[in-house]
């Protein structure tokens, strides 16, 4: 794709693989990747940028699949400028680099409880957008409010209202780069809490396969039930129960696989491309309509154009 791009301080690569910015290992090329220095150095560029180039904000691709075409425009990711994390008077204040693990222990040594962050994959700034949750808390019950800036450079505050919250979603436009977030917790002693979090992670490892390559749970559970999968007994119906009764646990598709341990974990189990995860996921979904009714709909985001030659 020919364009005019800005000249950032930030770093601009042009035709840059995505398969290694991914926990799936798999995509195409970005056009540009821009790793910005800094806030402002983003919103000059944005703002400089031609409004007809597509923009994709990317945090860590914990929860995403880049079709093997790549993705036309400019892929935004953010490094290390901001992924600081501080906590003060109850209020954390992460950078939307910054992991939800690190966010939750850092939290947790000030004796904050942010606890249902640290078995998330991901950053904060991706689960301000998707409204991540655990254990029964959700980033929306904790967000005092997030710093973006929006598509034609402008630096804005964001409050819960303006994002309007709902179950894995909100209503921020798709080309917003989100830059910080400001948390609400409740305080705790930090070695109860550092306890829990030590007994999150034995369960997450017992029941999900925490060594292979996904990208977390691939559907979400049906009518807005929690999907921690193994904490919330308060409801019944999960995703995994359903592709496992369609008979699907193992199931593969080439290099891809729903995963033994907990079928609802989409799994690359060496050299698979975006397509055959895509189409064992498509796969998924028409087997548990047939078999149940329940139409599964993507937790995973996929993004980017199919390679020339797939069907």
């Amino acid at each position: 794709m020919s364009i005019d791009l800005p000249s950032p301080r930030g770093t601009l690569t042009p035709d840059r693989s995505l398969d290694s910015l991914t926990w799936l290992r798999v995509g195409g090329p970005a056009d540009w990747l821009f790793q910005p220095a800094d806030t402002a150095d983003l919103a000059q560029f944005l703002a400089e940028l031609d409004p007809a180039v597509p923009v994709f904000p990317m945090g860590v691709g914990s929860n995403l699949i880049v079709r093997d075409g790549g993705i036309r425009g400019v892929v935004i990711r953010l490094g290390r400028a901001f992924n600081s994390v501080e906590a003060e008077g109850g209020i954390v204040t992460a950078g939307a680099a910054a992991l939800d693990a690190q966010v939750a222990r850092r939290a947790a040594e000030a004796g904050l409880d942010l606890t249902f962050l640290r078995t998330i994959p991901g950053s904060i700034g991706g689960a301000v957008r998707m409204n991540a949750g655990c254990y029964g808390s959700y980033l929306a019950d904790h967000l005092i409010d997030a710093e973006a800036v929006t598509r034609d450079g402008r630096i804005v505050t964001l409050t819960p209202d303006d994002l309007a919250f709902g179950y894995r979603e909100t209503q921020l436009p798709p080309d917003w780069v989100i830059t910080q977030a400001r948390l609400r917790a409740a305080p705790g002693d930090p070695d109860a809490l550092h306890a829990r979090m030590a007994d999150q992670l034995a369960r997450r490892d017992a029941s999900q396969p925490t060594r292979e390559r996904s990208a977390g749970s691939t559907f979400r559970n049906p009518a807005g039930f929690s999907s921690t999968g193994e904490a919330d007994d308060t409801h019944d119906l999960k995703a995994w129960s359903l592709i496992d009764r369609a008979g699907l646990r193992g199931h593969s598709w080439g290099g891809a696989q729903m995963s033994d341990k907990h079928p609802n974990f989409l799994l690359n189990t060496g050299g698979a491309t975006a397509a055959e995860l895509e189409a064992l996921g498509e796969l998924v979904r028409r087997r548990v309509l047939e078999d149940s009714g329940h139409d599964l709909q993507w937790e995973v985001i996929r993004i980017g154009d199919p390679a020339p030659d797939t069907d």
